[in-house]
Formats: C-alpha cells, structure tokens, sequence
C-alpha cells in the first residue's frame, strides 16, 4: 500500500518499532510524541511533532492528509480534543466508543464478563481506605490493586500481594485518588492472547506471556512495562483463550460496533482460564513482534481500522518472537535519578534493535536519559532460536550499572502448564 500516511501516537522502542516496520511495508510515517520522555528514536524513523508544541495534533492531522492512526496506549481518548479527531474521520487502529470501556474501567470489564459468564476473580472497588479494610475484612485473602481507571497516568500502578498481610501492608501505602479495585490473587500462571475484531467476527493473532516482575525468578515489583516476554504465533488457539475468554463477548462488540485489537490476559487455575483484564491496543512489546510475522501488516492494520474483513497471513518460518529490555540505573524506581551513562554496542547486533530512554550526546554517541535503555527483539521458527538470538545480541551491549532478566521462557511455558 504505497504512499500511505501513517501517524503514531506514543514514544519509544515500541513506537519506534511500528515506525520502522510500516516503513518496509511502503508507508509514509510520522509520530505524534505524547509524552517527553524516550522522544529520540522515533526521530530515527520519521518526522515528529511534540504534544508541548502542537497541544491538539487535529490541525498536524489535516494538513498532513493522515490515513491511519495508531495509538500505543488509550491516552488519546482522554484528551480535550478528542471529538474534533473522531470527526476527521481518519481510521484508527482502536474501538472508539464504549468499545474503551473494556479497557478503560475495570469494573466494567468485570460486569460484562460476569454478564457472559466468563470466568474472572472475585473483585471488588474501593473508593477509600476504610471501604478498602471493611472489604478486606468481610473477604479475607490476597489481592492484586489496581486503579479503576486504567490509564498510564493512573495514580495507582497494579502491586501484586501474594498473601492477606501484603494486601494490608499496601493498603496503607496507595494513593486513593481514584479509588482502588481489588482483584482476587490467583498465582502465577499467567497468559495473554491478542486478537483482531473487524467486520463483527474475531481473527486470533498470538498467544503471548510477559515477564512483569523485576528480577530473575519472578521476583521484585510489577514494572510499568514488561522486562521481556514470549509470543507463539497461534491463529488456531491453541490454548483455548480466545475461546473461552473472547468469543463469548462477541454480542457485546458487535453491540458496540468493536472493532480494533484486543488483548486478553488471563491467569490458570483449576483447569480454566479467568480474565485478568482486556486491553484494546496490539500491545508495547507484543505489537512489534505481531507486525513482524504478519506478510501484509500494514495492509492488515487499514482493514481493522477501517472494520473490513482483514487479509491475515502469517510468514511460514516466523513462529515464535523473544523479547528483551535492558533496564538502567535505579529501574523500577522512578523517583531515583539515574546519571546519564554512556550505551555501548561491542559488535554486530542481528535480531531487531528498538530504543528506549536514550539520546545522543556531543559526540552522537548514545547515553541513558531514563532508566529503560533498549528492548531487543529476535523472531525465528523455534522458540529456543528466538531466545537464544536475543540473549545473544544482548550479551553485545553495555551500560554501567544496567540489568536484563536472564530467565526469559524458563517459567510457565506453555500456557496452562502447571
């Protein structure tokens, strides 16, 4: 599809990775950078306009003549200009509508799966700390906090308790700005599943699994983004995720005229799977590896925008995706303030190369300008050659005092093993 214009809404390695891929397919490319932090490598793809600058992107939009937008995180539905972009009239890769509310209010997500009898943990919203003990109390157990409101500003960013006295202990500790929901802890086997909705008919893509906590072992805090992850090319659903946890809300988006990606994550207990939550975006560490196995991505991407059916073929050789983040100085920990460390590459890198929180310095040499430096993503016919290829690039690069989880797929895999 040449001359086609493209906008992204985001920042770093993965916006910079959809960039680069829709370049090869023949796009004209652009970003709309929404925050101010890791804006330098999607300058290495195409032209950039800063939310500081441009505070409405409608007028960039225009005169750009856009034909597709895709935006990396839900943040653009929040935004005072919202409704002067939906009446361009410009696809966009994501629902508009109530299709968000399965992503942007989790209790919604809840309701509509306790509505089609889909399994999901018991929760509960608190809008205090008081409604919060008084649950605690009458449902006595571990729980996961997340913010009911799902946005990457949220003031409460998801703590994960594996027993009933964390639960308490985090209790006094959150920001109950927006209330809290409490969602039933239960383990650790955990998986994903991403999949088109276009034309009122679901078209599964992948099965994934994200390694969110900190360190090694599953260990430390859930970070803001994954440390890495698994993806499996699985059309057929293999692992019944789609079909248990996706199909049965096929009413609801049609009802809603749904049609974009959706992510499901899931965790396994008692032999079925229960929904954790739904994301309506292709995902920051999945999206890229997704692109990268479909033949005609952007061709794909127009079609669900624009709620057609989509022409989805895979590469035969491209089965399984490895992906890597090499974490800097200080990282999860956002309130530490990490020096700006120069980044070195000691030989040829052979797998995919997405920057994160860097920039060049006087010299055009990279430094760290935040505490995420790199994701690196390698895609093969196997699943050990794709982590084998991508622990192998990393081994090349070098920052003082950075780290990578070196366990990647030794933990879980496949999904639903026990």
């Amino acid at each position: 599809m040449p001359d086609l214009k493209v906008m992204v809404f985001g920042v770093g390695a993965s916006t910079q990775a959809v960039l680069h891929i829709l370049k090869q397919g023949g796009a004209d490319v652009c970003t709309y950078l929404i925050r101010e932090t890791a804006t330098y490598s999607p300058t290495l793809e195409g032209e950039t306009f800063c939310a500081r600058q441009y505070p409405n992107p409608c007028d960039i939009l225009r005169e750009k003549h856009i034909d597709l937008v895709l935006p990396m995180s839900i943040d653009w539905f929040l935004e005072e200009w919202r409704d002067e972009f939906l009446a361009l009239n410009i696809p966009i890769l994501s629902p508009t509508g109530d299709g968000m509310l399965i992503e942007r209010d989790r209790d919604f997500a809840r309701q509509l799966c306790e509505k089609f009898s889909v399994p999901f943990p018991r929760s509960f919203v608190a809008r205090n700390r008081l409604e919060a003990e008084a649950i605690l109390k009458d449902n006595p157990g571990a729980y996961v906090i997340k913010n009911p409101l799902c946005s990457p500003r949220s003031p409460v960013h998801t703590v994960l308790s594996e027993t009933e006295a964390d639960t308490h202990t985090w209790l006094k500790l959150v920001n109950y700005e927006e209330g809290i929901f409490l969602q039933e802890y239960m383990g650790q086997r955990e998986a994903g599943h991403i999949a088109f909705v276009s034309g009122g008919k679901i078209y599964s893509l992948i099965t994934n699994q994200e390694y969110k906590r900190a360190f090694n072992g599953n260990m430390g805090v859930i970070t803001g983004a994954p440390m890495g992850g698994i993806v499996e090319k699985d059309p057929g659903d293999k692992y019944h995720l789609a079909r248990d946890l996706l199909h049965p809300l096929l009413p609801w988006f049609r009802e809603v005229g749904y049609h974009g990606p959706i992510q499901v994550t899931a965790i396994r207990q008692d032999n079925r799977w229960f929904v954790l939550e739904y994301n309506v975006r292709i995902g920051v560490t999945c999206g890229p590896i997704i692109m990268q196995m479909l033949q005609e991505p952007l061709q794909a991407l127009c079609e669900v925008a624009s709620d057609h059916k989509p022409n989805i073929e895979f590469h035969d050789d491209k089965n399984f995706g490895c992906s890597l983040t090499l974490a800097g100085y200080g990282y999860p920990y956002g309130e530490v303030a990490a020096p700006h460390f120069p980044v070195r590459v000691e030989g040829d890198l052979d797998c995919d190369v997405w920057w994160n929180e860097v920039v060049p310095d006087k010299h055009g040499d990279l430094v760290t300008s935040g505490q995420r430096i790199v994701d690196l993503v390698a895609i093969a016919p196997t699943l050990d050659a794709a982590i084998q290829s991508v622990y192998q690039n990393m081994r090349k690069i070098r920052c003082s005092n950075s780290y990578y989880r070196t366990d990647i797929g030794q933990s879980l895999w496949p999904p639903g093993s026990d």
